[in-house]
């Protein structure tokens, strides 16, 4: 059965209700954290040996005899498959006309629409079959909330802005991210614009911020440069294209702001979260650089090269530094 997004947590927190879970998409952190959070619902740990069975892509044939296992101090068990595809689909049927309590749950990045684990999950009323992709706008933000009020801890709405604004897409780096702004803050702690900017400011990031900045300001070599070592520290293309997104989007918003009568200075003032300090240099080489028609196509040219990176076979790597280069290279127009 489909499982909508906004269903996904209180599917999860009643994952013994189901005989199985299909969690696929393309936010492959997304996917082990909520694994994780269905197989301690039913077998209230990861570690148990004896009511947990974690299966790699070689040891998928071993499905039936697990789901079939009787766990030796009771309890309901749970097998635990990563990299789930289409070869286990016959044996997903079988068990699931077998008479079996156990749990099986599926990670299944990058499965296709078309899939048939894909159909099956989706139209099986005992399978939850749930979506898994990267967060973005409200979503992310209200996630980013919830994950520092579990530990108690209150972030600005600056602060959160430009969190958001720079965050991986990924789940399980988004987590990581959190769990050093926790440290920081302390339980109970508050996180300030200051305090998120200072720990947040690593080395991919601080890369993909140069790239961008680089590249909207005219400077190739340097953008190149950042570019690399940004893709060297794990981030994708795709977090690229959502990266230029927000700083285009935040020109627009200064652009329209200057072309309804307001001074520059005022302009960039009002802009939420505020420009970083270190950046307002190149903030201001690019908006000197980029009319408001400019950006309009510079938009909808990242928005074809997003696109572009989740296509099946995308040589992403090679559109990435293609589409930093003609933002580089190109010229103010009006």
């Amino acid at each position: 059965m489909k499982i909508d997004a906004r269903s996904a947590a209180r599917t999860l927190e009643q994952a013994g209700k189901w005989r199985a879970i299909v969690l696929y998409g393309d936010d492959h952190g997304l996917i082990r954290e909520r694994a994780q959070a269905a197989v301690r619902v039913v077998a209230e740990s990861l570690d148990d040996a004896f009511r947990v069975v974690a299966l790699e892509r070689e040891q998928h044939v071993r499905l039936e005899e697990e789901t079939q296992a009787l766990s030796l101090i009771g309890g309901r068990r749970v097998v635990w498959l990563r990299d789930g595809n289409d070869a286990i689909v016959p044996m997903l049927k079988r068990v699931l006309d077998q008479d079996s309590d156990t749990l099986i749950v599926v990670e299944a990045p990058g499965l296709m629409s078309r899939a048939k684990l894909r159909a099956l999950a989706d139209q099986a009323s005992s399978i939850a079959s749930i979506g898994c992709y990267p967060e973005e706008g409200r979503n992310l933000s209200a996630s980013v909330t919830a994950m520092l009020s579990e530990r108690r801890v209150r972030i600005d709405r600056d602060a959160l802005d430009w969190l958001t604004g720079r965050l991986s897409p990924d789940r399980a780096m988004v987590r990581a991210e959190i769990e050093k702004l926790v440290l920081y803050a302390g339980e109970g702690g508050t996180l300030d614009l200051d305090a998120v900017t200072e720990i947040v400011a690593d080395a991919g990031a601080a890369s993909l911020d140069d790239a961008i900045w680089g590249a909207l300001s005219g400077d190739r070599a340097g953008a190149d440069r950042a570019l690399e070592r940004a893709l060297a520290d794990g981030v994708n293309p795709v977090a690229v294209a959502r990266a230029m997104l927000g700083a285009l989007g935040r020109l627009q918003r200064v652009r329209a702001g200057m072309d309804m009568g307001q001074s520059r200075g005022d302009a960039i003032k009002a802009l939420r979260p505020p420009v970083f300090f270190k950046r307002l240099a190149a903030f201001e080489r690019a908006l000197e650089r980029w009319s408001a028609a400019a950006l309009l196509r510079a938009l909808r040219r990242t928005q074809a090269f997003e696109l572009a990176c989740k296509q099946t076979g995308a040589a992403d790597m090679a559109l990435c530094r293609r589409h930093i280069a003609e933002i580089a290279a190109a010229r103010r127009s009006a």
